[in-house]
């Protein structure tokens, strides 16, 4: 054996000492709530029209953001704290945007009673240079993109005219117009001419106007002691139409006359006369009646019909004549109840009915009455589709929804009846040609220059009812699809597959040919193109693709006739991508459990991909888990899965503390990327971090068993990972909200399999929650909970001993676990009575139960400081009934509303 001299000896050791150093130094910290702050989300991600430039934001839980612009194939050129609502010019020369104020400095202003708006910068691409103007609310590119208006803010927010300055920006000449009190402002589709609303004080100077941008002349359209509004070009670019109006004194609603322009076009030498037309012109105009003000004015696309809304003309209520009483009527003659007319009174207030001019001989058509709670318009036809339900307002017994659907001509108004007692409406064909619904699961196509109604189900053996919507209500189709360009096809989404239904002829084609139920990967059609409408099948069919139970996710192609080609499919969760407006580039995100959604770029074939954001390199410095799926079977025979993360440091064989949080199918977030952010609920990133294994699993629902469902899943699901060797069956708790809220209040009822349970906005008592309202939209909770998301398929008078069965607090008596109910006072979803209902029921039991009720707080927490305070306790509850911490005082012995500033949750109490 070689003898080790001194020197070798000093040298060995410090070496091994520099290696201990150097582990130490590398090794990775837990995640904590104090980590979360450095977080960062990425927004405002745009991509220029050529592909080669791209921008976005870096947006961190706590801070400013940081946009930036960078050539994809190159490096950052430009950065802007606080960059938002990005845009490219189409000559790809130019980005523009809005940039706020630094978080502190705007706050600084908040204080004082100060604005804190918006400056405009204007990137130049070539030049790597900036212009700036404050002040401004928003801005705009012409089509040419010769042209960028500026629009600023009010110079004094009181005012009483709604104007403010524009200015128009020449960006190839670098000429400025300086326009005041515009209103608001638009480009026609060529980007030749632009268009602008003045609303002047004391309405002086109020008109339309229009700038020729081939030399910045200007045409006053019209001008008048009005005001102006709903400005709007046709498809075409050469006309345009605006409603001008006064309201008369002692009246409600504003009396406007509709008028618009044709033939404009830049080189004009005259001021383009205008056509007008306004309640006064008879014409089949309802009396007493307005065009209102309230709707948007929209053009078909032959720019021969303008589509307005109108409304009733009321007197103004005078003072004397109100009544001093405050008082609700409640009538059980009522369609809407008062909670929910009270939440939309500000929508009624501003209500139309959708009517039709047709510019050629004049002719007005009201489309829309009382009686129809929507009419759906077409640019490309003569044809709309009225849904009528006003025979079905008052039916109580059934799902609202139901309703007659009326084909009306909107050249002639007259109305033809498609279907009656419909409740799935597919909307219409993109040219206008048929409307689809389904009829007893049969999807139906009614052809409006014909009358006739086809079957296409018929045609096929094949049943495209979704089996898995387990709703008590009338099973929808997987869905139309979408329709071909040449209006040949018609394709119909199933289970996996998709299906392409001849217009012409009985011929089905299954587009995938088979592929998607072979293998159950669902495919699904995707456009890339925003514009477009339909599909063209002289060429490759982009589909989103994801595997039923791989969780693989990505995009094939497919050509009619021929098998799917894989383009991009892999083992994450692929995002939508974005693709450049004039060449073949896309912009898209990847992720996983461990890995940020960040973005990439590839061809539009998915070749030659580049990542290009590392929005979180912090990530590195700690620990982090990862996630396996795990299959199971219920006790009911359905075959689930769940998704599982495992701990950091996660050593086979070993069996881990488990939180299990659940909803109702969760296992497809199998590759969603867990971000640390403030919120209500755990965090899959940090209990793994922590040393917890995280389940979700999935749940399916018996129609009037949505508890017993969620119970069976919820152990099975559990009980499974246990015989795979992952979790303690000693040390398991539950966490959900709002409809998890409810599951697993019931769970904590019916078993002693779990250590503790942290229950978030829950229904506890189905009964009393069906006869309370949904404070957010004010409709009642009855039908939610009969026909909705409750399941139950009947009411309470129906089968009372059905809902005390579902009910939590019905069983509390036999509650044996702690637990934790968060609730705020303020939500507008799960009434706050419902978590007191449950803390009064186990207190008077002797349960051990604790509620954190957070004052005028929602249905999930909105403040930071509250989101902070309750990821701390809910930790401090789960470490202590699962890992043994001790118990912090909140936790052992309560706080005294006293005491309540005071005492941190952090505060240690006796024991454990």
């Amino acid at each position: 054996m070689q003898k080790i001299t001194s020197k070798q000896f000093f040298t060995l050791l410090l070496a091994l000492l520099c290696i201990g150093q150097l582990a130490r130094g590398q090794e990775k910290k837990p995640l904590t709530l104090a980590d979360y702050g450095q977080w960062n989300s990425i927004r405002n991600t745009a991509i220029s029209p050529n592909g080669e430039w791209m921008t976005y934001s870096y947006v961190p839980n706590d801070g400013d953001s940081k946009l930036y612009v960078r050539k994809i194939d190159g490096d950052t050129v430009s950065s802007a704290v606080n960059g938002k609502r990005v845009s490219f010019s189409d000559d790809n020369l130019w980005v523009a945007y809005l940039k706020d104020l630094p978080e502190k400095e705007a706050e600084k202003l908040k204080k004082q009673g100060k604005p804190a708006t918006s400056t405009f910068e204007l990137y130049n691409l070539n030049a790597k240079s900036v212009q700036q103007i404050e002040n401004v609310k928003t801005f705009g590119f012409s089509n040419t993109s010769n042209y960028v208006a500026i629009h600023k803010n009010a110079a004094d927010r009181k005012a009483e005219h709604g104007g403010s300055d524009l200015i128009l920006k020449d960006l190839k000449g670098n000429n400025t117009l300086n326009i005041g009190n515009v209103s608001s402002f638009a480009f026609n589709e060529t980007g030749s001419l632009f268009a602008y609303l003045v609303d002047a004080d004391g309405r002086a100077g109020n008109g339309l106007f229009v700038v020729d941008l081939n030399g910045l002349r200007t045409f006053p359209v019209h001008a008048g002691d009005y005001t102006y509004s709903q400005l709007s070009w046709n498809e075409a670019g050469d006309g345009l139409a605006v409603l001008f109006g006064t309201k008369p004194e002692g009246k409600v609603q504003r009396e406007n006359t509709l008028a618009w322009a044709n033939g404009l076009a830049s080189g004009m030498s005259a001021t383009p006369s205008l056509k007008t037309f306004s309640s006064t012109n008879g014409n089949g105009f309802p009396e007493n009646h307005v065009i209102s003000e309230y709707s948007s004015l929209s053009w078909n696309d032959a720019g021969s019909q303008i589509f307005f809304g109108i409304k009733e003309q009321d007197d103004e209520a005078k003072k004397e004549d109100e009544l001093k009483a405050n008082v609700d009527v409640w009538h059980w003659k009522d369609d809407e109840v008062q909670s929910r007319q009270i939440v939309m009174a500000g929508r009624d207030r501003r209500a139309t009915f959708t009517s039709v001019l047709n510019l050629e001989n004049g002719k007005f058509v009201q489309l829309q009455t009382e009686d129809m709670s929507f009419v759906r318009t077409s640019d490309r036809s003569k044809w709309a589709v009225a849904s009528v339900d006003k025979d079905y307002r008052a039916i109580r017994n059934q799902p609202s929804g139901y309703a007659d659907l009326y084909a009306i001509n909107t050249t002639s108004g007259a109305k033809q009846l498609i279907a009656k007692n419909v409740y799935h409406d597919l909307g219409v064909d993109p040219m206008g040609r048929y409307a689809a619904y389904t009829k007893d699961t049969q999807v139906q196509l009614y052809h409006f220059d014909s009358g006739k109604t086809t079957n296409i189900n018929a045609n096929s053996d094949v049943d495209f009812e979704n089996l898995e919507f387990d709703y008590p209500v009338e099973r929808p189709v997987y869905g139309i699809a979408g329709w071909s360009k040449d209006g040949n096809w018609v394709f119909m989404n199933h289970k996996y597959d998709i299906y392409a239904f001849s217009m012409n002829s009985n011929e089905v084609i299954n587009l995938t040919q088979g592929m998607g139920d072979e293998n159950e990967i669902r495919f699904r059609l995707t456009r890339l193109d925003p514009e477009a409408d339909t599909y063209d099948t002289s060429k490759p069919l982009l589909m989103s693709a994801y595997g039923e139970w791989t969780k693989q996710s990505g995009y094939y192609e497919v050509t009619v006739g021929k098998k799917p080609k894989a383009l991009h499919f892999i083992d994450k969760m692929v995002g939508r991508p974005t693709k450049a407006k004039d060449a073949n580039v896309i912009m898209y995100t990847e992720q996983t459990f461990e890995e940020f959604p960040d973005l990439w770029v590839a061809s539009t074939d998915f070749k030659k991909p580049k990542k290009i954001t590392n929005a979180n390199p912090q990530q590195a410095e700690y620990k982090w888990g990862r996630r396996v799926l795990v299959d199971y079977t219920d006790k009911r025979g359905h075959k689930l899965q769940a998704t599982l993360a495992l701990p950091a440091d996660y050593e086979e064989g070993k069996k881990y503390p488990m939180v299990i949080y659940f909803y109702e199918k969760m296992s497809q977030r199998h590759h969603q990327y867990s971000m640390p952010t403030y919120d209500d609920r755990p965090h899959m990133s940090t209990y793994a971090s922590n040393g917890y294994l995280v389940l979700m699993p999935d749940i399916v629902y018996d129609m009037g068993k949505p508890g017993s469902s969620a119970l069976d899943d919820v152990t099975s699901a559990a009980k499974a990972v246990i015989e795979l060797g992952y979790a303690d069956p000693q040390r398991i708790g539950l966490q959900g909200h709002s409809w998890g809220g409810y599951e697993s209040s019931f769970i904590l009822t019916q078993t002693d399999m779990f250590a503790c349970v942290v229950t978030g906005a829950p229904l506890t008592n189905l009964i009393s929650m069906y006869n309370v309202a949904y404070k957010r939209s004010g409709n009642l909770n009855g039908p939610i909970i009969e026909w909705s998301q409750g399941r139950m398929g009947v009411s309470p008078w129906d089968d009372m001993e059905l809902y005390r069965s579902q009910s939590p607090i019905h069983h509390a008596e036999k509650i044996n676990t702690p637990f934790l109910i968060l609730h705020g006072t303020a939500d507008g979803a799960v009434d706050w009575n419902q978590g007191l209902e449950y803390y009064q029921t186990a207190r008077r039991l002797g349960k051990e139960v604790i509620l954190l009720s957070y004052p005028d707080e929602p249905h999930h927490l909105t403040k930071e400081a509250n989101q902070k305070d309750f990821q701390i306790r809910m930790k401090q509850y789960f470490d202590h009934y699962l890992m043994d911490a001790d118990a912090p005082v909140w936790l052992s012995n309560g706080v005294s509303n006293l005491d309540k500033k005071r005492v941190k949750p952090e505060d240690m109490g006796e024991g454990k």
